[in-house]
Order: structure tokens, then C-alpha cells, then sequence
């Protein structure tokens, strides 16, 4: 099976055992679709730029009140910022169903309001980090206008960032970070020194159902993980609510 797998089926030191977690792409990673649902607009795939005119078009008209991101695996650092733009503009809501990786969580959190979906899937959010955050900048790093620097951290200079036009590999552009998607990907090319990103690297927060109620875990993933992300640290006192990564 093509794709990336999500799994987290018993973190060590977790202290809620989370059975079942798995966020999954069957397919590979396509460019970004949307999907007019009513007052919703899903949102899937990548931000790779392709679908920003009709995305911002659809805003623009008023009849969209929540953004819905969908199994959106990553994007460009470009595309991340016009679609957080278009979204800030508008004053809709924004929702997440399933995975949204970088460049997608950057844009969910210019929402109004920004939320996980209802439902039985598994919802998980990774928001890139170029080094793992003390507890005093996780309270504070994505809340209002700090947003702003977690795509600047990812950003590399105007003459070196060139748009991603094609992928070779879904192992190289699932979970990649703006940066990491604003240059082509070559197998096996180091990062540039000016990019501080890691595949697969960030503060990623899933919420599970269980019998009891959806359980939130927050875990630092250093990349080193690879798509074993039950590899990555638990952090304590993370709730994403706290955070302002997710509103009430």
C-alpha cells in the first residue's frame, strides 16, 4: 500500500493507553480539492497553490462559514500563507477531519474559531517546529499573531525558495514542512542550511475517540521517527485548548 501510516497504538509514559490510533493515506499525495458542502468547504490534499483563486473565490462570495481541512498531507510555505490570508479575511471557522500536516495546520489556525471534526476518525494535527519548544513558548506559539512565526521559521529567503511543481515521493511530502515543500524534493538531497526543517518534524495533537469521551494527547516528534510516530515524546501539560491551538 502506497502512502503513510499514523500509528499509536501505546505510548510509554502516555498515561492514557490510546488503542487503535491510525491515520492513514491510502492514495498518494495529490494536489489540494475542494468541496462545496453547503456552508462548508472541504479542503483535501496538498496546499500546493493550485486551487488558491477558487478557494479565495468561494470565500469571497459569503456563503462559506466553515473551512473544512480533510486528509491534507502538507504543502507550500506560499500556499500555506495565501490560504491562512484568504481565511483571516473572511472571518470563517475551520475545522479538521483526519490528518493536516504543516502547511495545512498553519492554515487551520487562521480560523476564527479552529476545531477538530466530530465523528469516529482519529483527528491529528502536526504544526512544524524548528527546535522542541519549552513549555513557555508552547503557551504562547499559536496563539493570535504568533502563528506568524512558525511559517517564518520555515520560510527560506525570496531568492532561494523556488514552488514545488511535481513530488516524487509520498514518503518525502506527507507530513513535509512549508519550507520542505516550497523547493523541489531530489531522493536522498540533504536540506539546504538555510531550511531548518525535518520531515515528519513538530508538535503533532490527535484526538481519539474512546467509550469514554475523545482523548487529547500532545507528543514532540523530533523526525528522527520517521512515520513511526509512536516514537515521539509525550509532552505533559499540553492540552491543545490551553494552547489555543483548538477553541472551544
Amino acid at each position: 500500500m502506497s502512502g503513510w501510516v499514523l500509528s499509536v497504538a501505546s505510548l510509554a509514559g502516555a498515561g492514557t493507553c490510546i488503542a487503535g490510533l491510525a491515520l492513514s493515506f491510502s492514495q498518494p499525495a495529490r494536489a489540494a480539492e475542494l468541496g462545496l458542502q453547503g456552508s462548508r468547504l472541504v479542503v483535501s490534499g496538498m496546499l500546493d497553490g493550485t486551487a488558491i483563486k477558487e478557494f479565495t473565490d468561494q470565500l469571497a462570495s459569503g456563503t462559506v462559514h466553515t473551512v473544512v481541512f480533510e486528509d491534507s498531507s502538507g504543502g507550500t510555505a506560499e500556499a500555506a500563507g495565501a490560504y491562512a490570508d484568504a481565511i483571516r479575511a473572511s472571518g470563517v471557522q475551520t475545522e479538521v477531519r483526519g490528518q493536516c500536516m504543516a502547511a495545512c495546520a498553519y492554515a487551520f489556525l487562521a480560523g476564527k474559531t479552529h476545531r477538530f471534526g466530530y465523528g469516529g476518525q482519529v483527528n491529528g494535527i502536526l504544526l512544524p517546529v524548528a527546535v522542541r519548544p519549552t513549555a513557555a513558548e508552547l503557551a504562547v506559539r499559536w496563539r493570535g499573531d504568533e502563528t506568524h512565526k512558525t511559517l517564518a521559521d520555515f520560510t527560506p529567503s525570496a531568492t532561494s525558495a523556488t514552488p514545488v511543481s511535481s513530488v516524487s515521493s509520498v514518503s518525502s511530502v506527507a507530513s513535509a514542512t512549508p519550507a520542505a515543500m516550497a523547493k523541489p524534493i531530489e531522493a536522498g538531497a540533504p536540506a539546504s542550511p538555510k531550511d531548518n526543517w525535518q520531515p515528519e518534524h513538530g508538535v503533532l495533537f490527535t484526538a481519539s475517540p474512546t467509550l469514554f469521551g475523545r482523548v487529547y494527547n500532545t507528543y514532540y516528534c523530533d523526525g528522527t521517527q520517521g512515520r513511526d510516530f509512536s516514537k515521539c515524546e509525550r509532552l505533559p501539560d499540553a492540552d491543545p485548548y490551553k494552547l489555543g491551538v483548538l477553541t472551544p
